[in-house]
């Protein structure tokens, strides 16, 4: 059965400072959602509040529409922005021991955890000590701990903190799969560009409160300028005196500009194609960076 997981009206406060205020939010089955925000924002207390480590003052976390219990949280995969693995134990032993944590037998334990390492490129440091290894291969066995039993929700601060850009795609690639099997993945991070090529779902959160969730092409498309690219064989100097047309930067047959109107638009399509050949013309669509800064202001 996929599992969902559910936010309704979270709220925590530690005396009189409110951490986070009625958070509401959805982490659906077979999707990767970002959960992104600035430092103290409230990313980790909320992650906390749904493994249950901290209790909330109010609201509820649910996963299939029940409040959560102790062994749904069984089924979840926490990796803490901190690390949390025994220095002086070797890669694959420790895996091993999470795994049997959960219930496997040796024998599984050690073939899941051999499996998954060499997925995460560790093959060759399985004998190691995790203390021998680079930050970023021990940000990849973390990962490794908290992905070796196969779980339904997966919830991850920071994973992608200390990796080179070739770590990086091979721990996106890995957590892509597991999306892809049904697996609910919640992740935080800083790098927003990950984020935004990684991400089907998007959660900011600024002060303790959701600025902004859904979709990211719909969040896109909410937060987009009526603004326009245009890539013609053609010098479009034209668009100058064009009504309703604001041209933001041109370079003789490429244009960026803002519309006043859908129709308008349109209107400076036909007038391109009449000129010339027109290789690109698509609205121009916010980056995440840029739509974080705007909902947070």
């Amino acid at each position: 059965m996929a599992t969902h997981l559910s936010l309704d009206g979270i709220t925590k406060s530690y005396g009189s400072r409110a951490v986070l205020d009625s958070l509401r939010f959805d982490v659906a089955p077979g999707r990767l959602t970002g959960f992104v925000g600035g430092n103290g924002a409230g990313k980790t207390t909320t992650m906390r509040i749904i493994l249950g480590v901290l209790a909330a003052d109010a609201g509820t976390v649910s996963i299939n529409g029940a409040p959560a219990t102790a062994a749904d949280r069984q089924l979840f995969g926490y990796m803490p922005e901190e690390r949390g693995l025994y220095p002086k134990m070797k890669v694959l032993e420790q895996v091993v021991y999470l795994a049997r944590l959960h219930g496997f037998s040796k024998a599984d334990a050690t073939e899941r955890a051999t499996a998954l390492l060499t997925e995460l490129g560790l093959g060759e440091r399985l004998d190691d000590k995790i203390e021998a290894l680079s930050l970023g291969n021990q940000q990849r066995a973390q990962i490794a701990a908290a992905l070796v039993h196969d779980p339904e929700v997966l919830i991850l601060d920071e994973p992608f903190s200390g990796l080179d850009p070739l770590a990086v795609d091979v721990v996106a690639g890995v957590l892509q799969t597991r999306a892809a099997q049904g697996a609910a993945i919640l992740f935080s991070s800083h790098q927003l560009d990950v984020v935004e090529r990684l991400c089907d779902d998007l959660i900011i959160i600024a002060d303790g409160t959701i600025r902004a969730a859904g979709p990211r092409a719909d969040l896109r498309a909410e937060h987009s300028a009526p603004r326009w690219e245009l890539q013609s064989t053609s010098d479009v100097g034209w668009l100058r005196t064009e009504p309703g047309v604001t041209v933001i930067d041109f370079e003789a047959g490429d244009a960026i500009f803002d519309v006043d109107h859908d129709d308008t638009a349109q209107r400076v399509l036909r007038r391109a194609l009449a000129d010339g050949a027109v290789s690109h013309f698509a609205p121009q669509r916010p980056t995440l960076a840029q739509i974080f800064k705007e909902v947070i202001r």
